[in-house]
């Protein structure tokens, strides 16, 4: 039997359904169609990475696929990214450095369970004349004038046509492999994960109530994607609408082998060498254990994401870095705006072939610019000193390039890269050389442990830009405001020199921009007790 659609996606995961909906509101009329190898449903607390959403993800999820009703109302809110330094032999949760917030940052996130969240999504798909095919065994892809994919169905063997064919496979990554894309990442890094059928709250790994103040009822830290950081690797903790909770071990090669933690045994024994506290919940919870899967060298590239003859690869089938910071869903957005902006034009008549040239080029450096984040980096994760000021100079790096793109709709603007790509070039330039520092920080620090909480919704610079991603700005105000992003990180780079105290060649010159924030990390620089309430500077 012979179909012929329009779009033909292959993967029905969070990649592919996102995809179908976002060119369905593009494309009323388009034949659109999806192809999934598992059964639907999927179990809830689904076995995938990708439940925690920052600024990019939820916004395109909630507001640009118009979600945002069942994610409120079905899924958790986030207390953002939260980070525990090494305290001693990791034994009390509070003798440890910690970065986090005790308010919900102005642009919400969420914590996402992949498999209620992935049916809903197909829910939608087919309600919306979308043909959701699962239990579809891809068995081949032929790319042409129109592109033929071959699957297997209930026994029986199908042929599609279709003018245009998206990758959303995942690791499978059919069009990555038939068309010789397939490139080795330099990021070497390995991880195991699993999910517990109950709630793990960190909130009651203490009794002190000056640790416990200031995290009651929503609130809770629990609400939070906590990370347990250590030398070369950190260890997740995410709550799931479902009642599940996901725990999961990240360590580059170098440091820590997977064969050490690549069963639940082995991880279990592992959690109680590094993170005993985290062990004991484990053990005290085994009955509880839902699955547990180990991958090696997750980090993925490919060649090209995007084509003029009318393919496209989105998700894990062409690119992931690294599940720190949780990027995968802000992938996902990119390089579904892009193709759906794509398809959009090929069949309304609109010119393409100049632009998919032109979306690969950004996707990738996009792609590239964030891996400088985390390539050789691991070795400062568990270092209480360098890496607080890391993080939020990294926060501020995605505020002000990617996630500042995106947050105000100039994603597909040709224009605006052309515009201010003397901007672009120079914040690439100053993380580059931040992220070089960092290492080499890290590598003369004296490596103390101070302990406390740097309470980063009471640092404006942070609540500030991240307030500004949710304004309404015009050409001009977007420029404006471009221009003082960029000024208030040459003045960061200065001011976390200066404080480091070492003597480094900063090839940029010192330059007072009055609109850039000073002193703007004050409170992480001299990190105060949890037992009182840092005095802040005002921005």
């Amino acid at each position: 039997m012979n179909q012929n659609s329009d779009l033909i996606i292959l993967g029905g995961g969070l990649a592919g359904l996102s995809l179908a909906l976002q060119c369905r509101q593009l494309l009323p009329e388009a034949s659109i169609t999806v192809l999934e190898k598992r059964s639907h449903p999927a179990p809830e607390a689904a076995h995938k990475v990708g439940e925690s959403t920052v600024e990019v993800g939820a916004k395109y999820f909630a507001n640009d696929l118009g979600l945002k009703d069942h994610i409120v109302e079905h899924q958790l809110p986030k207390l953002g990214l939260r980070f525990f330094f090494p305290g001693g032999d990791n034994t009390r949760i509070e003798d440890r450095l910690e970065l986090g917030g005790r308010r919900y940052a102005p642009v919400p996130s969420f914590q996402l369970d992949r498999g209620r969240f992935e049916n809903f999504l197909a829910e939608r798909c087919l309600s919306q004349d979308i043909r959701f095919l699962d239990e579809a065994d891809i068995k081949s892809i032929s790319i042409g004038k129109p592109h033929e994919v071959s699957y297997q169905r209930n026994g029986i063997a199908e042929t599609e046509r279709s003018r245009w064919v998206i990758d959303a496979s995942g690791r499978r990554a059919f069009l990555k492999r038939h068309l010789g894309l397939e490139k080795e990442s330099p990021h070497v890094a390995n991880a195991a994960w699993f999910r517990l059928k109950k709630h793990v709250k960190i909130d009651e790994w203490s009794a002190d109530p000056l640790w416990q103040q200031g995290h009651e009822g929503k609130l809770g830290r629990w609400y939070s994607t906590n990370h347990l950081m250590g030398q070369g690797y950190w260890v997740w903790m995410i709550p799931l609408a479902s009642g599940s909770t996901s725990l999961g071990i990240v360590a580059a090669e170098e440091f820590h082998s997977l064969t050490d933690y690549n069963s639940i045994e082995k991880a279990l024994e592992w959690l109680q060498k590094h993170e005993p506290q985290c062990a004991e919940a484990l053990r005290d919870n085994l009955d509880y254990v839902q699955d547990f899967r180990a991958i090696k060298h997750y980090s993925v590239e490919a060649k090209q994401a995007f084509s003029s003859k009318r393919w496209g690869i989105t998700g894990e089938a062409g690119f992931f870095l690294d599940p720190f910071y949780s990027p995968g869903s802000d992938f996902i957005a990119f390089a579904n705006t892009f193709l759906a902006d794509l398809i959009q034009r090929d069949l309304t008549g609109k010119g393409f072939r100049m632009r998919s040239f032109a979306y690969d080029r950004i996707f990738k450096q996009f792609f590239y610019g964030t891996a400088t984040v985390y390539q050789d980096q691991y070795q400062i994760f568990g270092n209480p000193q360098v890496m607080p000021i890391k993080i939020l100079w990294d926060y501020l790096v995605y505020w002000s390039i990617s996630g500042y793109i995106f947050m105000h709709d100039r994603l597909c603007h040709q224009t605006a890269y052309l515009r201010h790509i003397g901007k672009i070039q120079k914040l690439s330039k100053l993380n580059h050389f931040m992220q070089g520092f960092f290492r080499k920080w890290h590598r003369e620090s004296a490596h103390t442990e101070p302990n406390g909480r740097i309470d980063i919704s009471g640092i404006p610079i942070i609540r500030n830009s991240n307030a500004r991603l949710l304004e309404e700005l015009d050409y001009g105000a977007f420029g404006r405001q471009f221009a003082d992003n960029i000024n208030q990180l040459e003045t960061l780079v200065w001011e976390i020199v200066d404080h480091s105290g070492m003597d480094v060649e900063v090839p940029f010159k010192r330059t007072h921009h009055p609109r850039a924030v000073q002193n703007a990390f004050q409170n992480a620089f001299e990190v105060r007790s949890w037992l009182v309430d840092p005095v802040l500077p005002t921005a």
